[in-house]
């Protein structure tokens, strides 16, 4: 074949290949990143319809009526009445002692029966805030706990005709959450990918996504700068489209992997200061990532070296040690509505997401 009949039919097969994948993508929010807001969940669903989105995921709801079974019907028709898919769940799965294990299954169970009722068909759980605070000795127990926790609540989630969608976070790397859904049952088990975890754990975003596309029930957005630092490398939240992370990239990847119906929410979590991982330290390697794969942390510092500290003016929050004082809280509540609002004006506009705009 001559080249430039070659070219030709390459050009034409990956045309097909793109008109083949979805045009619009339901996009919703994540209502913790407007936690200084102090929003009802009613407040939240007119929120979400003023902003022409099609979903919202309740999490971490600060409303007063929150785990009153009454108000998670309430839940279910608001999101009727507003026509907007709903997901919500709750937090952490694991318990930190033996001793917790009755009282950890018994919260995990209300959630199961919250999301079901709320009309959510997920329930999302966490195993840990951060890898160091998994309650376990060792890796590979922490994940041995969460494999046993799942199965614990099989037949309830089955029941309610509902999924367990399992967040990525601070704590385990994805080849590490793809072990645990499979041996726990993806019939019921899934993946609650948020793309601003994976950098805390040496790990390329997409190869994230890669890894565990089977699995997506849920997919939420947030941005990071990544760069290098004298002591390793620094990582911290900023608003979508301000980072180092190539989110059209992830889009369009996420686009040719995702299963049909996954909704995207927007979750910007920003005002924390930068986190040093401290990849010189040969204790902390041996510590917390004893078998760390070359070629994925090789993909991380890629990133990393083509990154440089934030720049833009950010209120900060959330230091160790310290509480802001009431004077911050109105600015704190102000940036994470621009924050939010900028997110979804760079999803909306450069990643084409949503379907109501």
């Amino acid at each position: 074949m001559q080249r430039r009949h070659f070219l030709t039919s390459l050009a034409a097969g990956a045309t097909a290949i793109a008109a083949a994948l979805p045009d619009k993508i339901g996009m919703g929010y994540n209502t913790y990143c407007l936690r200084g807001l102090k929003m009802t969940d009613r407040q939240h669903f007119e929120q979400a319809a003023a902003w022409k989105l099609d979903a919202l995921f309740l999490q971490d709801s600060l409303d007063p009526r929150a785990q009153d079974p009454a108000h998670w019907a309430e839940v279910k028709q608001w999101a009727s009445e507003f026509q907007l898919h709903i997901q919500t769940g709750g937090s952490g799965i694991l318990p930190k002692t033996p001793d917790q294990w009755d009282a950890n299954l018994a919260a995990f169970r209300k959630n199961i029966a919250r999301a079901k009722a709320s009309g959510s068909p997920i329930v999302r759980g966490v195993c840990a805030s951060f890898r160091h605070e998994l309650p376990l000795a060792s890796t590979e127990a922490n994940m041995e706990l969460a494999i046993k926790v799942l199965k614990a609540v099989r037949n309830e989630v089955l029941d309610a005709g509902i999924k367990v969608a399992i967040e990525v976070h601070k704590d385990f790397q994805a080849w590490e959450h793809k072990i645990i859904i499979e041996a726990a049952g993806k019939d019921f088990v899934g993946t609650y990918l948020d793309t601003g975890n994976p950098v805390f754990t040496l790990e390329d975003p997409l190869l994230t996504l890669e890894t565990l596309a089977p699995y997506v029930l849920t997919f939420h957005l947030r941005d990071s700068v990544v760069y290098e630092h004298p002591n390793g490398i620094a990582v911290q939240w900023v608003p979508l489209g301000d980072g180092t992370i190539d989110f059209k990239q992830i889009i369009t990847r996420a686009r040719q992997i995702l299963n049909p119906g996954v909704h995207i929410f927007i979750k910007p979590i920003t005002g924390r200061p930068p986190a040093i991982l401290p990849i010189f330290d040969d204790q902390w390697w041996a510590k917390w990532y004893p078998k760390a794969r070359a070629q994925e942390f090789a993909r991380f510092l890629a990133i990393a070296k083509r990154g440089r500290p934030y720049e833009k003016a950010v209120v900060q929050e959330d230091i160790t040690g310290l509480t802001p004082p009431p004077v911050y809280q109105s600015a704190l509540a102000y940036q994470q509505k621009e924050h939010m609002e900028r997110s979804i004006a760079y999803a909306r506009n450069e990643l084409k997401l949503g379907i109501r705009s």
